[in-house]
């Protein structure tokens, strides 16, 4: 597995629900920055994958809820992409707050789609490398 990439966030007041934590739809939010942070750091902007004709989509998002967060509070989301055979592949997120407590556990699957076709590309670890100018943080 690769080592995981880490992007730090901060909860924002406004990102709260009524119960003064972070909304459960934020979450998502912050795995998805880590991930599309994932992909720039590989060099692989949404740009050169319009240009290419294909767009990473996401198939199935799990997240378990450990601890809550609060306005204020200083976060890093990892994420790792995990490459299998086949049309998909897995991301597996941790956000954990500074102290080190994990405050979500995130695993998704995911797959590059053909944008003409509409279809899931075969072998989208091979695609991504194509795609890459430094797979490393791929994994790859």
């Amino acid at each position: 597995m690769a080592e995981p990439l880490s992007v730090p966030v901060t909860v924002r007041g406004y990102e709260t629900d009524v119960q003064g934590h972070l909304n459960q739809a934020v979450y998502l939010q912050y795995a998805e920055h880590a991930r599309w942070s994932v992909l720039q750091a590989s060099g692989i902007s949404q740009a050169v994958l319009a240009a290419r004709g294909v767009g990473p989509v996401a198939l199935e998002t799990t997240i378990r809820y450990r601890r809550e967060l609060r306005a204020g509070d200083e976060v890093e989301v990892t994420c790792v992409f995990l490459w299998g055979e086949g049309k998909t592949f897995r991301i597996q997120q941790t956000i954990r707050r500074t102290d080190g407590t994990v405050a979500a556990e995130i695993t998704a699957v995911g797959g590059l789609m053909d944008l003409t076709e509409r279809r899931l590309v075969s072998g989208p670890r091979d695609a991504f490398k194509a795609l890459a100018t430094d797979p490393g943080p791929l994994g790859l």
